[in-house]
C-alpha cells in the first residue's frame, strides 16, 4: 500500500511517516523542503518535493492513501479549507487515493443536554485564545466542507483538546463527534497516538466519508 503524507516534517506528519515506515508501508513524504525531510526522517526515504497547492492529479494518482497533515500559522488558517478543496477537486468521482485529514478538536461537541455545544464556542469565548483561534475555526469549516463531499473517499480525524508530540498511549479511546476525556478528565492526544490511530484506519477502514476522534486513554 502506497501512502503519501503532506506535511511529513511537522509534528503529526513526521510521527505518521515514522510509524508507517516501521509497519513497512511504502511511504512518501510530500514536502516543500527535501533537505529538512532528509534531516528529520532519514536519508533513504521517498520524497515528493512540491508545495501541496501545486500538486496535480498525476502527482497523487498512484498513491492508495494521502494523509493531509498540513499545518499553518493562525494568520493563514484559511489554507486548511483551500487545501482540502484542492485535494477534493483533484479526486472528484474517484475512490482512490483515499484522503485522510487531520482536523481540530473545535468541531467536536461537549457539554450535556441543553448545554451541548461545539468546543469551538468555548474557544471563542476565551480571550486567551485570540492569537490562535482561527486555526480551530477554519478546521471546523474544513470539516463542514468535507461533510458535503459525496463523490470522494475521505476520512477526518480529530485529536483531543491538547495535541502534543509524544509516543502513543498504551490505551487509545475512540469516538465520533463528541469530545473524549480519559478517566482523570484529561483530553490529550499525542502525535504517536494519532499516528497509530491513522494506520489502524488505513489497514481496517471504519470511518469512510465521516470523522472520528481519538485521545490517549
Amino acid at each position: 500500500m502506497k501512502i503519501g503524507i503532506i506535511g511529513a516534517t511537522g509534528m503529526a506528519g513526521s510521527a505518521i511517516f515514522k510509524a508507517a515506515q516501521e509497519e513497512q508501508f511504502d511511504v512518501t513524504a510530500i514536502v516543500r523542503n527535501s533537505d529538512k525531510a532528509y534531516k528529520l526522517l532519514g536519508n533513504n526515504i521517498n520524497i515528493l518535493e512540491k508545495d501541496a497547492f501545486d500538486l496535480t492529479r498525476i502527482d497523487i494518482q498512484n498513491f492508495d492513501i494521502i494523509v493531509n497533515a498540513f499545518a499553518t500559522s493562525p494568520d493563514k488558517a484559511y489554507l486548511h479549507i483551500d487545501l482540502a478543496s484542492k485535494l477534493v477537486s483533484l479526486l472528484r468521482n474517484t475512490s482512490e487515493p483515499r484522503l485522510i485529514f487531520i482536523l481540530g478538536a473545535g468541531s467536536l461537541y461537549t457539554g450535556n443536554g441543553d448545554d451541548q455545544h461545539l468546543l469551538f464556542e468555548d474557544i471563542q469565548k476565551d480571550s486567551s485564545t485570540a492569537a490562535w483561534r482561527t486555526i480551530p475555526e477554519n478546521q471546523l469549516y474544513e470539516l463542514e466542507f468535507l461533510q458535503n463531499v459525496k463523490n470522494v473517499n475521505w476520512t477526518g480525524i480529530s485529536p483531543g483538546v491538547t495535541f502534543v508530540s509524544g509516543k502513543s498511549s498504551d490505551e487509545i479511546l475512540y469516538g465520533t463527534d463528541f469530545l473524549l476525556k480519559d478517566s482523570e478528565g484529561k483530553s490529550e492526544t499525542t502525535s504517536g497516538t494519532m499516528a497509530k490511530a491513522i494506520l489502524k484506519e488505513i489497514k481496517q477502514p471504519e470511518h469512510l466519508k465521516t470523522r472520528f476522534t481519538v485521545v490517549n486513554g
